[in-house]
Parts: structure tokens; sequence; C-alpha cells
């Protein structure tokens, strides 16, 4: 991080990772934190969740903040309204889902299926529960999941395994099978892989939306802790790395903050948006600490 790091033009548009980055471990969100995003929707400046979560695990964190602006859910492969109308989606070969099912099961991995604001499931192994109570996901058990490829969209699907080590060996696998015919990757939760039509991630769906608001890149913060922020990162005119992030995301960010539970993402947004909105750069805003130099 350079540490006189200033954005190039003022940010307009704030995207932000919710688990491990938003919120805290406990999974709420700091009243600082939610104080300066309100700060910063008052000034103007447009806030958007960008989450490899469902629609529903999030829309009460639409609600808490008061967002008019589309967010980014599963990973990148989908965009509601606030309303919870859906704006753009991205699929998932039905004929590479059901490859993933039938091998992931076979060896005994749990497998959850995303279509839109639904997650389905044929069973709640131990990884799979976490990601319902923990992360809270409005997760469904169903039939085999095979027999829903025919009639109902995916746009990812999660597999879980009992350690960092077999959902490792897993990727490496299904990579080897896939050649690029579709996404992998791990995102903040080393027991569980995700698979994604080839080219989707929250990046590539920032950049629709971009577009769409007539916002640049480089009048955008975006900040995130794990392997599926690296392309908002990278692109945000300043990518933010909170303290607890990933090595990987570190390297690619122009700041690292604190970490979740020192309210890094209101650190980030008190530098680099309060006090560029306000008329005299000399005054802190309300609820600003000093900013973390590391």
């Amino acid at each position: 991080m350079i540490e006189q790091f200033k954005p190039a033009r003022p940010i307009r548009l704030i995207a932000v990772d919710i688990d491990h980055t938003l919120l805290n471990s406990q999974q709420q969100l700091s009243e600082r934190t939610g104080r300066a995003l309100r700060a910063a929707i008052e000034r103007g400046v447009r806030v958007v969740l960008a989450t490899g979560k469902s629609f529903y695990s999030a829309a009460g964190l639409i609600e808490q903040l008061g967002l008019t602006t589309p967010c980014i859910f599963s990973q990148g492969t989908t965009m509601y309204n606030p309303d919870g109308t859906l704006r753009h989606q991205q699929l998932l070969d039905p004929a590479i889902a059901r490859q993933v099912i039938t091998y992931a099961e076979d060896r005994g991995y749990g497998i959850a299926l995303y279509s839109g604001t639904r997650v389905l499931t044929r069973r709640r192994d131990a990884p799979m529960f976490d990601l319902n109570v923990r992360y809270g996901e409005p997760m469904e058990a169903t039939v085999p999941l095979q027999n829903l490829l025919d009639s109902m969209p995916v746009n990812k699907l999660v597999v879980t395994g009992s350690d960092a080590k077999v959902v490792k060996a897993l990727r490496w696998q299904l990579g080897m099978q896939f050649n690029g015919s579709a996404r992998l990757l791990q995102a903040g939760v080393p027991s569980m892989m995700e698979i994604l039509p080839p080219g989707a991630s929250k990046g590539a769906m920032l950049k629709v939306l971009l577009r769409e608001l007539e916002i640049a890149p480089d009048e955008m913060l975006a900040a995130g802790d794990a392997e599926n922020d690296i392309e908002m990162v990278q692109m945000a005119g300043v990518g933010v790395a909170v303290g607890n992030a990933g090595e990987s995301l570190k390297q690619v960010a122009d700041y690292i903050a604190a970490s979740n539970d020192e309210d890094g993402v209101a650190e980030a947004v008190e530098r680099f948006v309060l006090l560029t909105h306000n008329t005299d750069d000399s005054a802190a805003p309300v609820g600003a600490t000093e900013v973390n130099g590391s």
C-alpha cells in the first residue's frame, strides 16, 4: 500500500463484500460502519453490495442501509434491484452442473445449487449447515439436484468438504476436467468451493452496472477480503483490502484498512469518500478515528 494514496477522481460508487468485510465476526454491521455508509449515501454516493450470497440473505442489509442501487449476488452471476426484481444473470451450463454434482456427490461432498433467489441442497452436512445458519442462506432441502437441471436455471454451485485439503484436491481435479469451461474459486471459507460460468465474477457484473449508471471504474471504491474480490478491487479507483483479507487480495489493493472487526470499511469510506466530499478536508467525519497505516 502507498501510504499517501489518493483517488484520481471523487468516488461516486462504493462496492463492498459482505461476509468478513462489511460485517464483523458476529455477522453484524457495526454502528460506525453503518453510519459511514449512510453518510456517503447522503452525499450522493451509491452503495452496492457485491457478495457470493443470495439476494434473500442480504435483503435485511439492503433495508437497514436504505440502499436504492442494484446489488451483485451469487459471485456476480446475478444482479437484483433493491425490490428483489432480477436485473441481469449469468447461467452455468447444465452439462457442467450435472458433471460437478455427480462427480462430487459420488465422493461424499455436499452440494448447494443457486438458482435466482433460491438455494437448494439434497442433504445438510456440517459445512452446509454452517452456510445455512452462520451466513443466513435460505437453504431448501430437495430431491436429487440432477433432477432439477432440465427445468431450473443454475447460476452457480457450492461444494462443501470436510476441510480445506480435500476441497483443494477437488478443485484441482475439476480444473483438469473442465479446462476453462467453468470458473472454480474459493471465497474466504476453506471448506467450500464454488463453480461459476466462465468469466463470471463480481468485477464483471460491476462493469455492467457501472456502464448503466454511467460511472467510470476509477470513480469506484471497492472493498473485500478474499479471492472472489480480486477483480473488483483491481478495477476500482480505490481498491481496499480489509486487514483480515488473504494475501492475494492485499497484493493488488491500493489500501489495506483495519480488519472487519475494527471497522475497516468505515475507515476506508471516511478516508476516501467522506473527507473528499467535505469542503474542508481538515475536518474529520463524525465517528472517524486515526487511519490505520498498515
